[in-house]
């Protein structure tokens, strides 16, 4: 059990200073006094978290936690995430894909990094196929892993409008994501089409015209790279009024130039009249950041971190001015309603034990996932089999 004793808490709503007790994976008392007198004789950690704040474990909800890129040759494929660059950031809940490389990476290592993580301790999440239509699946058929693969929650990352999509057809992308929904029903899941969003003009149109043939709903798909250049952040200022709009925190600053600083893309969606609850921030963590000029040849290559989904909330806070508890939305709240994490995303009786402590100059102290104390007093105390 662990007590966490008058801290500021954000559920990501301001909730006041209160008293918070975990026992097993759950939070299951919010309180403003918490007596431990009566359960003292029991092993339980007392965290003092006077002058500190307490907001939920960070969601990340597209990362390549198996390894990605490549498009550089084979020198430049990423490595597979480590447990720590997860914890250093506060995240406690992560969704993995297979992304560019559908050719020579697989489904099952992506599955098999989603349950060594699990097992360190975080929880994991993952989407089924790549960037290519016809998409690798484990089961033959999207709908199929998502109904009946615990951790499978939807499909992608599908690429559109990118030199490095296989161009699907409007048909083709409609029964994709169709298959995905269907598959999403079944099993109790979100269901969702993650896309990858390239450097095309008019980048939204393929999710239009699927939209426009089908009765598929704008919010069954989930585009991300949203801020990769002026003009699709331009068209995501319209689409994200009705449509979920992610927005990527790793690849910032390494080609400023192009693309729009996450922190300040948060406060101008909102500005331009999309709604926060649509409004989501993801790392690419592990994922390749290749910078290609106008003849398709590569210039330049990065790996993107986990890490920056919280520098950019924390940004957005202290550079933007937004409220916390509206940053904080962003990378908990939000993602787990677009994802139907149904136990994630609140500091909340009945929720999962996904806690960050943070100190007054916004630095994580403590980070504690399924009821486990990972990092404590700056110390990390869990960490991979091989870091």
């Amino acid at each position: 059990m662990i007590l966490i004793k008058h801290a500021e808490v954000s559920q990501p709503h301001y909730l006041g200073i209160k008293d918070i007790l975990l026992a097993g994976e759950k939070i299951i008392a919010i309180e403003n006094e918490i007596d431990i007198k009566a359960i003292s004789n029991i092993g339980i950690i007392i965290i003092d978290g006077t002058g500190k704040k307490v907001i939920p474990g960070l969601i990340d909800a597209h990362a390549h936690i198996a390894g990605a890129g490549g498009e550089g040759g084979p020198s430049t494929r990423t490595p597979e995430m480590q447990l720590s660059s997860m914890l250093d950031g506060g995240i406690t809940t992560i969704v993995g894909c297979l992304g560019t490389d559908g050719f020579t990476r697989s489904l099952e290592s992506v599955l098999m990094k989603v349950k060594s993580l699990k097992a360190e301790g975080v929880s994991a999440f993952m989407y089924t196929g790549s960037y290519q239509v016809p998409t690798p699946t484990l089961l033959g058929d999207v709908g199929r892993d998502i109904a009946m693969i615990e951790e499978i929650i939807g499909v992608g990352e599908i690429a559109l409008s990118d030199h490095r999509s296989s161009c699907p057809t409007t048909d083709e992308l409609i029964r994709l994501v169709s298959s995905a929904r269907v598959g999403g029903m079944l099993g109790g899941k979100s269901g969702i089409a993650n896309i990858h969003m390239g450097d095309a003009k008019n980048p939204f149109q393929p999710i239009y015209d699927a939209i426009e043939k089908s009765e598929l709903k704008i919010t069954q798909f989930f585009p991300t790279h949203c801020n990769r250049n002026h003009y699709i952040f331009e068209d995501a200022k319209v689409y994200g009024r009705k449509g979920y709009t992610d927005l990527t925190a790793s690849s910032y600053p390494y080609d400023m130039e192009n693309e729009i600083k996450p922190s300040k893309a948060i406060v101008e969606l909102m500005a331009s009249g999309v709604p926060l609850e649509n409004i989501t921030l993801t790392s690419d963590g592990n994922g390749s950041l290749p910078n290609f000029d106008k003849d398709g040849i590569l210039t330049s290559i990065d790996m993107g971190l986990p890490y920056s989904i919280f520098k950019e909330m924390i940004d957005a806070v202290i550079i933007e001015k937004l409220p916390l508890e509206k940053a904080l939305m962003v990378v908990t709240s939000n993602v787990a309603a677009i994802l139907k994490l149904k136990n994630k995303g609140k500091v909340e009786t009945g929720k999962d034990a996904d806690l960050v402590i943070l100190d007054k100059e916004y630095r994580i102290s403590d980070v504690i996932a399924r009821g486990q104390l990972m990092t404590h007093d700056y110390k990390r105390l869990k960490k991979g089999i091989y870091e």
